[in-house]
């Protein structure tokens, strides 16, 4: 096994671990304090996107989650749907896989 194999097997598993240690459900309020600290700025693009998920989904129930190396997620239970954000960093979709883990994770809270 090449030592990189080995390294992203022991990072999936570690962020995993935090994610089940972590994750708890986040109410409106607090998803709109989110949306202020990690968009200062209105212009920013991840801004629209952030509010327009959290506003498709206003009746959903949120999860919020740290991977333990500075990201954290935001899952919505009903539509199986997330994102991650690294604050002052970058943001994206919670791909297939990833989401694949997050259900499995829920699934057996």
């Amino acid at each position: 096994m090449l030592y990189d194999d080995d390294w992203v097997d022991q990072t999936k598993a570690g962020r995993i671990a935090a994610v089940r240690k972590t994750i708890r459900p986040i109410t409106p309020a607090e998803l709109g304090q989110l949306g202020e600290q990690l968009f200062p700025i209105a212009t920013d693009p991840w801004c629209e996107r952030y509010h327009k998920f959290i506003t498709d989904h206003k009746d959903a129930h949120f999860l919020r989650a740290e991977t333990g190396n500075g990201a954290s997620i935001i899952y919505c239970r009903e539509s199986a749907t997330g994102f991650w954000f690294l604050p002052g960093t970058g943001m994206g979709m919670i791909q297939p896989n990833g989401l694949k883990v997050l259900a499995e994770i829920v699934a057996g809270l």
